[in-house]
């Protein structure tokens, strides 16, 4: 996945979720509905941004973010991120885990 670099946020509070995963071999499709699944996450209620970042070794981790628990829970919810999320334990992914966060404050350059 192409990564669309820091994610423009609003003050806090908001969530993160943080998705961490070791893909298995070789791509069998996985780019494309990555990008798929970014492209329809940006769609949805609630959503603010996204970062990701994966090694050559098959390690990455995706912290997308949201303004509330209910637009993460209507997330998971949707029907085409429930049919990535199958072929993703099936086919791209060895192991993962999914952790969510409240982010209570945020500074930088």
């Amino acid at each position: 996945m192409s990564s669309p670099g820091i994610a423009k946020t609003p003050s806090p509070p908001y969530y993160a979720v943080i998705f961490t995963s070791q893909r298995t071999e070789g791509d069998k499709g996985y780019s494309a509905m990555a990008e798929k699944m970014v492209e329809l996450a940006s769609r949805q209620s609630g959503f603010l941004g996204v970062e990701s970042a994966r090694e050559a070794d098959g390690l990455g981790i995706t912290v997308s973010y949201w303004e509330s628990e209910e637009a993460i829970r209507n997330w998971k919810r949707n029907s085409e991120h429930q049919l990535a999320q199958e072929a993703g334990k099936k086919t791209w992914y060895e192991t993962y885990q999914i952790r969510v966060a409240k982010v209570e404050r945020e500074y930088g350059k």
